[in-house]
């Protein structure tokens, strides 16, 4: 299995966006695990919360059909009851598997005045053909609690937006997290 990081630039141009991953993704290898950044589609687009949704949309039928052949996760900004969330997406076998909304808000970039928290209880280990699965979403990688919450996992994916001032911490806690957990972490940050 091709376990693949996406590591893109994130635009203020969602179609852009979602055409240049459609592309990242078509060219990845038939059976491959692709991992994207953090709200690769839109950013944090808080300017533009419904729009973003609009193309949520779009995307969700987008890599549903490209998961045909591969297993791909993102995560897009979805809305519930009048409520955003910042929701991680697992597409196999043309598909929506497993789907979990950050629970942890970053505090210092407005996140938490524009994205509800997630549901705690969706942070755990899923099964995709006998591999044991599990994602923690940006800012939860810094939660030990969280890392024994899915101790036992073969993979865990990180999609994040850390930016380059943070980088060497994101590489750090991340290799961490696979040391201590003992299994594969594909991390991705825009």
């Amino acid at each position: 299995m091709n376990l693949t990081a996406l590591q893109t630039k994130t635009s203020n141009d969602f179609s852009a966006n979602l055409q240049n991953l459609e592309l990242l993704v078509i060219n990845c290898e038939e059976g491959a695990f692709i991992l994207a950044p953090e709200l690769s589609v839109t950013g944090y687009s808080y300017d533009n919360m419904d729009l973003a949704v609009d193309y949520t949309k779009l995307a969700i039928d987008s890599f549903t059909k490209l998961s045909q052949n591969k297993t791909i996760a993102l995560t897009l900004t979805t809305k519930k009851n009048n409520k955003y969330f910042n929701t991680l997406h697992i597409f196999h076998k043309g598909k929506i598997i497993h789907t979990q909304s950050k629970n942890k808000i970053f505090v210092l970039n407005e996140e938490k005045d524009y994205f509800e928290p997630g549901n705690l209880k969706d942070i755990k280990i899923i099964d995709i053909d006998g591999l044991k699965v599990a994602a923690l979403i940006c800012f939860e990688l810094r939660f030990i609690d969280l890392w024994k919450k899915i101790q036992g996992a073969d993979i865990i994916l990180v999609p994040a937006f850390w930016g380059l001032q943070r980088k060497e911490n994101f590489e750090t806690l991340s290799q961490a997290l696979a040391v201590a957990n003992q299994c594969f972490v594909i991390a991705s940050s825009s």
